[in-house]
């Protein structure tokens, strides 16, 4: 069965998104944003919520910068061949490559997705959207990029609600920026 995963950026109290929205102080270094690019070759789906979709349509049209270099280029590349499903309560309509609007709830998504055929994980990016998977547990994978900053409040990587999960370690690794990525499995 194919795993569902979330990743996002984080900073060490816990925010993907400080009190005004801004996420600059995740801006990845070469090697971080290498690391992504791998992540981004392991899933076969990914679900959005609005904020994420909208920040996300920069990569439909990247190759037309010409300042992003090779591995900019490369990971464009991939976001748009990647399949992707938006969910959101304001849009009628989506744009680029491979995206579509959900049609039904994040559970009949992930059902949908796990029924057909394909490979790779099935990630999700955005706390909303994460937490909505949460409450149905979902969730097969937390994957943190902790980035070594305190943004003081924001938007939250982890839910809010009281439900105990507990999570097995499987992967951990330190980069020259000093950014740590965890992996944990839910235990189930």
């Amino acid at each position: 069965m194919r795993r569902v995963t979330y990743s996002m950026n984080v900073s060490l109290d816990g925010y993907i998104a400080d009190a005004s929205g801004g996420i600059d102080w995740s801006d990845p270094e070469a090697d971080v944003f290498g690391f992504w690019t791998d992540e981004i070759r392991e899933a076969g789906a990914h679900l959005l919520g609005r904020r994420l979709y909208e920040t996300m349509l920069y990569w439909e049209t990247a190759e037309e910068d010409e300042s992003l270099g090779a591995a900019e280029l490369e990971w464009a590349a991939l976001w748009k061949a990647l399949p992707k499903v938006v969910f959101s309560r304001t849009l009628t309509t989506v744009q680029g490559t491979n995206t579509r609007l959900a049609s039904g709830t994040v559970t009949q998504e992930i059902e949908r997705l796990r029924a057909e055929p394909g490979d790779g994980d099935i990630a999700i990016g955005g706390a909303s959207l994460a937490a909505e998977a949460a409450a149905a547990d979902l969730i097969d994978e937390y994957r943190t990029m902790i980035h070594p900053v305190l943004v003081g409040g924001g938007t939250p990587y982890f839910p809010r609600h009281e439900r105990r999960v507990n999570l097995e370690l499987v992967e951990h690794r330190t980069f020259g920026s000093h950014v740590t990525y965890l992996r944990h499995r839910v235990i189930r």
